[in-house]
């Protein structure tokens, strides 16, 4: 069986109202898996429910298959303080901490393993610099790094392509494809449909529920993102769009 991770009937609410209801699909390892839909349509509330960052009201995320069931989640680079007086070197380091606990140390392996990760992103010579110096697109090249330490067999990226030049881009999705690669489960929020026809196998297509999820082809369909404009215009003008659903 290849791993996978799947959602069933999924519910989410802030202050008990709902964001996503009855979402169902899956993420199968072994290939690039994009979340697409309008704006606030629940891309990032899906990716958290999935990291377990949020507490579903209904519904399940497991991880089927022989491989073990460990996520690392990378959030919108805006939710990371740049303001933290901490090296790039330390923001790598933080993806051993679910090896070495809160007061665990640092062996000379893993050292080298942040290294390695620095320089597989392109950030070696940025090891000492601390994170409010760098650009955009570095920060973006810090995390990664720091997915790359953390090593697990599915990866969460919410708009990681945001606001980042064109070669950082495609640095970081030749990282993305070697994780497929791996076998791992690799799924991203993203915005650009362009991207997602040209380098992600599998979507899922949301509108606070799921309208279609399967090869990228099948999914983004004029007729799919229409319903899914649709839906999203319904529940913003009807507050009991809900109730009726």
């Amino acid at each position: 069986m290849t791993n996978a991770i799947e959602i069933s009937d999924l519910t989410v609410a802030y202050d008990r109202t709902p964001v996503l209801r009855g979402v169902s699909g899956r993420f199968p390892a072994g290939v690039l898996s994009a979340v697409v839909g309008p704006n606030g349509s629940g891309k990032t509330t899906l990716m958290k429910a999935v990291a377990g960052v949020l507490r579903p009201s209904a519904g399940r995320v497991r991880f089927t298959g022989p491989g073990r069931a460990d996520f690392a989640w990378l959030p919108q680079r805006a939710a990371f303080d740049r303001n933290f007086p901490i090296s790039v070197r330390d923001v790598v380091a933080m993806g051993l901490w679910s090896r070495i606990g809160a007061f665990g140390r640092i062996s000379g392996e893993m050292r080298e393993e942040v290294e390695a990760a620095l320089a597989k992103v392109g950030l070696a010579a940025f090891a000492d610099r601390r994170i409010g110096a760098l650009s955009g697109g570095q920060m973006q090249r810090a995390l990664f790094a720091r997915l790359i330490v953390q090593n697990t067999q599915a990866i969460l990226l919410d708009e990681p392509f945001a606001n980042i030049d064109a070669h950082t881009t495609a640095d970081l999705m030749t990282l993305m494809e070697r994780w497929r690669d791996e076998g791992r489960i690799v799924v991203a929020v993203l915005h650009d449909l362009d991207l997602a026809h040209r380098q992600f196998g599998w979507t899922m297509l949301l509108a606070h529920q799921s309208v279609a999820c399967g090869p990228t082809p099948e999914v983004l369909t004029s007729a799919n993102l229409a319903q899914a404009r649709d839906l999203c215009h319904a529940c913003a003008a009807d507050r009991d769009f809900w109730a009726a659903a």
